[in-house]
């Protein structure tokens, strides 16, 4: 597809885009386009720039309240399409979609693409600003996407939508997985080592995962417990710096922080866990399924996409902290258990979350949307 049309991505942080979105905007501009990126630019700029793709700087907020300061950025937005005129925008995550998609009306944008990799945090959160927020989103929803294209990551969000009068929705299956990358290796020996990946925080499960780690280690049970993320202070269910480090004095759980080396981080682990609240679909548990590692995860939107129970992993209940703390056990002390259930993860990675597979989908929605709006 030689298209040499603009296309925008829209995303509030680089290092999102860096991370889950960059091997996609490649292949769009292998494919013909001629790619931009539009975000706010910390600390991974220089890999946007390396890659061939336009940056274009965008101040924002991902927690901002004030009413004019919100206003005036969806302004600047669609001042910046109007001006630059993409022949496609994609705007990638909730907060994207929802200025974006005001944005690209207002600067007479018709070819529109949202992606949202989950209901996030106003979805799982039961406290009243999350409720009103929530009304707020639905209303936006059904009033001003309407007539866009919508991809979902997995069926729930799909079901979901539809039920809101949203009918021109997709499901792409997460951002893919490099398979070659994140391959299989014989587990080490020694102490079982049971990992969960994860921004830090509360809704990703991180506090049922230290109290799991604090039952197994008073039946005995030989494993070690690691968190694996780095904190997210622009979030509003971080979990403080000082919590994570409390933690870790007191020989509950490890904290490794940060890591860049994702690949090699699974394939020192011997189980990997995830009891999220919810998810779009999480980038963590493909990985953990194409090393061939078996997973613990929790029975809600986008976990069960990966895991199929009793198969590659067990799905417990949201926030059963025992459920949690007998499924891992039971994998920590079987190693042929996870040997199975790590060739069936393997087998599903490559099956359905290979990364090729998703930039194929995803560019055919790209064309589809371009032939729609010339038409």
């Amino acid at each position: 597809m030689k298209s040499n049309k603009k296309l925008f991505y829209f995303v509030t942080e680089d290092w999102y885009f860096s991370l889950h979105w960059l091997h996609i905007a490649v292949a769009a501009q292998t494919a013909g386009f001629d790619v931009s990126v539009v975000t706010r630019v910390r600390d991974h700029g220089d890999a946007i720039r390396d890659a061939g793709l336009t940056l274009i700087p965008f101040e924002n907020s991902r927690q901002g309240m004030n009413v004019f300061h919100e206003i005036y950025t969806v302004v600047r937005l669609a001042r910046l399409f109007r001006s630059n005129a993409p022949d496609l925008v994609h705007n990638v995550a909730m907060k994207p979609t929802l200025y974006g998609s005001l944005a690209c009306r207002l600067g007479g944008i018709d070819a529109v693409v949202c992606t949202l990799a989950g209901m996030g945090w106003l979805f799982t959160s039961g406290t009243l600003v999350a409720k009103s927020l929530k009304r707020l989103i639905t209303f936006i929803f059904r009033h001003f996407l309407a007539n866009r294209l919508i991809i979902l990551q997995n069926n729930d969000d799909s079901r979901y939508l539809k039920n809101l009068g949203l009918n021109n929705v997709r499901v792409v299956r997460g951002a893919g997985v490099d398979t070659s990358k994140f391959f299989p290796r014989e587990e080490n020996a020694g102490t079982p080592l049971v990992i969960l990946p994860a921004r830090m925080l509360w809704d990703k499960g991180i506090q049922e995962f230290v109290e799991a780690a604090k039952i197994l280690k008073g039946r005995g049970v030989a494993a070690r417990f690691v968190l694996v993320g780095g904190v997210d202070p622009g979030n509003p269910a971080a979990i403080a710096h000082d919590q994570l480090e409390q933690w870790s004095r007191d020989g509950i759980v490890e904290w490794w922080g940060q890591r860049n080396d994702m690949a090699e981080v699974y394939r020192q682990a011997h189980v990997v866990c995830l009891p999220s609240y919810r998810e779009g679909l999480p980038t963590v548990l493909t990985e953990a399924a194409s090393c061939g590692r078996p997973i613990v995860t929790t029975d809600t939107v986008g976990c069960r996409e990966v895991v199929q129970h009793g198969g590659n992993g067990f799905l417990v209940s949201v926030g059963s902290v025992p459920e949690l703390a007998d499924a891992l056990q039971r994998l920590i002390e079987n190693g042929e258990l996870r040997q199975s259930m790590g060739l069936r993860g393997r087998e599903i990675s490559l099956r359905e979350f290979a990364v090729e597979r998703v930039v194929s989908e995803t560019l055919r929605l790209y064309s589809e949307v371009v032939a729609v709006v010339a038409s």
